[in-house]
């Protein structure tokens, strides 16, 4: 099983693919270097088997890299963050 998380600037959102299907994706709202997750949806056929939380970790991975925050309005990446607070420091205020 192939696994993919990649960010759709057109359509504001981070996608997971499994063997080349959406299973998921999280939205966001781009506010300059802050990226305001609003909404996390993971398919019904692949609910419970770790979907949302590999999408999670991916996405806030990537977000590392690239230098910027995340102001997690989701109540899934909310739950997520304070989960693993590895991922606290990406947690900024709206601007």
């Amino acid at each position: 099983m192939s696994t993919l998380v990649e960010d759709n600037p057109a359509k504001h959102r981070f996608e997971i693919l499994i063997d080349d299907a959406l299973a998921g994706f999280t939205a966001y709202l781009a506010r300059g270097e802050v990226l305001v997750f609003t909404h996390t949806e993971v398919d019904r056929s692949f609910q419970g088997k770790g979907v949302g939380s590999a999408l999670m970790r991916e996405t806030l991975d990537q977000i590392r890299a690239r230098g910027t925050k995340v102001v997690p309005q989701c109540p899934f990446m909310a739950a997520f963050i304070d989960k693993h607070p590895e991922y606290a420091d990406l947690v900024a205020d709206l601007p």
